[in-house]
């Protein structure tokens, strides 16, 4: 039996960005989230996140010139840093997670918090300016906003997307109407998780429109 698919690389890649653009409504979206967008959709292989995303106008290019100027990538799991791509990173950027730190479940149990939320506390030396990807854990979210509202100190662009049945929504709601202003964007609801906040991070990071289609796994 044989049966017809595509077999190329650039072919797959045109095709699924022509699918995507041709049944995904973007019109709501300036050009540099809409390319964002766009990215998150092909790694959820869902068109319908569109409509959940909730963004600063600002996100893309205070990321964007975050990273540009050497800011650190601060993640959430070893999901989201594993995924980032360092080729794309413009400026050798270092990508830190701490949830393997043998220290935080000491520290975690100690404080009667979760070791995401422990994480995000020893963020705090590198957190001015950085670009946080939070794509796991609604309590690192929540911390997050903590500590920016208690120490004063503030993330250039945070792309909170963390999936889950508890806290995941509420979380995200509180960035979106935080009053701190935080530049952000986010996917409203449950959804979300790490494919969805690397491929936002990734495509914020490079103004390229093409990736190396080795890298999208078909």
């Amino acid at each position: 039996m044989t049966t017809s698919y595509l077999r190329t690389g650039p072919d797959i890649y045109e095709e699924s960005f022509r699918i995507i653009r041709a049944e995904t409504d973007l019109s709501r979206f300036p050009a540099d989230v809409a390319r964002v967008v766009v990215r998150m959709i092909h790694a959820a292989g869902d068109t319908t996140i569109a409509e959940d995303v909730a963004f600063s106008q600002g996100v893309v290019d205070a990321a964007s010139a975050a990273l540009r100027g050497g800011a650190p990538v601060l993640c959430d799991s070893s999901m989201v840093a594993t995924g980032i791509i360092p080729s794309r990173l413009p400026a050798d950027n270092d990508v830190v997670c701490l949830i393997k730190d043998p220290e935080l479940a000491r520290v975690a149990a100690a404080k009667g918090i979760t070791k995401t939320m422990a994480a995000v506390d020893l963020w705090l030396p590198r957190l001015e300016g950085a670009v946080v990807a939070i794509g796991n854990a609604p309590t690192a979210l929540f911390r997050l906003l903590e500590v920016v509202a208690d120490r004063g100190v503030r993330p250039a662009a945070v792309i909170g997307i963390p999936v889950g049945f508890v806290g995941a929504a509420e979380s995200k709601q509180a960035l979106v109407d935080s009053p701190l202003g935080l530049e952000h964007l986010v996917v409203r609801g449950r959804r979300g998780g790490s494919a969805m906040t690397v491929a936002a991070v990734n495509a914020m990071a490079s103004t390229d429109e093409r990736t190396n289609t080795s890298r999208q796994g078909n």
